[in-house]
């Protein structure tokens, strides 16, 4: 009997998180959802149109990631204010920075670092690289000085460290 208790409160501490953090989350909209939009989801999530700070695995039609977020976020949009880790969806949009691989038809940032896959991609600020159609980065120091200042986008390959 002893072990089973022993067992019982090793798994209760292991699952256990704050009472701002829930390990799971279903969302039909941000407010018709099993947790509240201020809760942190850190473990998955399955959303219709679900939006939470969030340190998971997020599937979904609508995945919104809010504060400073990270995970894999596998939906038809995702976005986020500051996200680090994996969009993968036709639209994927970081209000701030973001950090990672993001793969989609449209992929749009404040700030990259890392890669962005897409039919069109279009950083503010880029340190990594874009592979698409169309691939913009505003401000990337590397074309500054090209002819008449035309090449801020590239077909097929676009880059900026």
């Amino acid at each position: 009997m002893k072990k089973i208790l022993v067992i019982s409160a090793l798994l209760i501490g292991a699952i256990a998180v704050r009472a701002d953090e829930s390990a799971f989350q279903a969302s039909l909209t941000p407010g018709v959802a099993y947790k509240s939009k201020d809760t942190v989801i850190t473990g998955f999530a399955i959303n219709i149109w679900g939006e939470n700070p969030q340190h998971s695995f997020n599937l979904g039609i609508v995945n919104g990631s809010t504060g400073e977020s990270s995970g894999f976020s596998l939906g038809i949009v995702n976005y986020a204010e500051s996200y680090s880790g994996v969009q993968w969806g036709l639209v994927n949009y970081t209000s701030d920075t973001f950090v990672g691989f993001q793969h989609g038809f449209v992929n749009a940032n404040k700030e990259t670092k890392g890669l962005q896959m897409g039919f069109f991609n279009y950083t503010e600020k880029m340190d990594g690289v874009q592979i698409g159609l169309i691939n913009i980065i505003k401000d990337n120091g590397w074309f500054d000085e090209f002819p008449s200042k035309l090449a801020k986008g590239f077909p097929i390959v676009n880059w900026s460290f």
